[in-house]
């Protein structure tokens, strides 16, 4: 099977997890013209002792302070941006670089991981599952000051994020969520209620007050690992497909989507081609849909029903 040009950049983009590809897209009604914004490559800092139990902070504090630039600058230019990583401690700076051009965003996690943990509450330290975190006000005076983040201060409030697809909740995790008051879907959620009405609620609370930027950062784990394996912290029970993609389109209805991470996927944990090409190509899925590509097809617009001349073919 031939790869997409954008499938293949995809892999290339996230083969290693210090790299991060930003895309930006102008909209060109029924499609977009894809800009390819070049890869980002973070280098490891030679010194860069933990601080607690969180390893390499300084060299992802960097990282992201590069991302957050390249986002901004892509969105004050106008452009929807899609952030291909990497893991999901990219989506700091991606949605840091967003807030810096668009203060009142609203963000949508899509994720099995809430992702909420501060050095305090987590169970291993890494950054990937602290990322909301650093993004949001109401914890401000809960999270210590880790190095390589001085650049940033937090900036979310707790009312302008939902999450969707949570199943792998962690205990310090749960009190922050019920605490904060924060809007959440698990998958227990969604079987009861349906997709349909997860996305009403989530967009209600989101955009009844204001119609605004919509920041989507979405974790490949969030679908059940039966879809996508190729990733690093996969969790039973998950999206289906319909579920996912459905996310996305309905994000694409509101015109208002701005910034895009598409994370967690990880070519080298496919443990077959047909594993890494079932993730990339999903991959490629959530991202084609949450621009406007459709499940009936994407088709060019005709005016009219085209009508067939005596002295010219019919073209379609």
């Amino acid at each position: 099977m031939c790869k997409s040009p954008l499938q293949s950049r995809l892999q290339s983009a996230v083969h290693h997890k210090h790299r991060a590809e930003p895309l930006y897209v102008t909209p060109c009604s029924p499609y977009y013209a894809v800009h390819d914004f070049g890869d980002l490559t973070f280098k490891h800092l030679e010194k860069d002792e933990h601080f607690m139990h969180v390893p390499f902070p300084r060299t992802v504090g960097r990282a992201n302070q590069l991302l957050s630039g390249a986002v901004s600058g892509a969105v004050g230019a106008g452009h929807t941006c899609i952030m291909l990583g990497g893991d999901h401690s990219l989506a700091i700076g991606s949605v840091e670089g967003h807030a810096q051009q668009c203060p009142d965003l609203c963000l949508i996690w899509v994720d099995a991981h809430a992702d909420v943990n501060t050095p305090l509450t987590s169970p291993s330290g890494n950054l990937h599952g602290q990322s909301v975190a650093f993004l949001l006000k109401d914890l401000q005076n809960k999270m210590p000051e880790v190095p390589g983040f001085s650049w940033m201060k937090p900036f979310l409030s707790a009312r302008d994020l939902v999450y969707i697809g949570l199943r792998d909740v962690d205990p310090g995790e749960h009190i922050i969520l019920k605490t904060l008051g924060i809007q959440y879907f698990s998958m227990r959620d969604i079987d009861r209620m349906g997709i349909q009405r997860v996305m009403e609620v989530t967009l209600d609370h989101l955009l009844a007050r204001k119609r605004r930027p919509i920041h989507l950062s979405f974790d490949i784990d969030a679908f059940d690992p039966s879809l996508a394996p190729a990733t690093g912290t996969p969790v039973n029970g998950g999206l289906t497909y319909r579920e996912g993609i459905y996310v996305t389109e309905e994000i694409h209805n509101t015109g208002l989507l701005s910034v895009m991470d598409v994370v967690e996927v990880n070519p080298t944990l496919g443990a077959t081609p047909e594993a890494l090409e079932a993730t990339t190509s999903l991959a490629v899925d959530v991202i084609a849909s949450a621009l406007g590509q459709t499940r009936e097809g994407a088709h060019i617009a005709f005016p009219k029903i085209p009508e067939p001349k005596e002295d010219t073919e019919l073209r379609l």
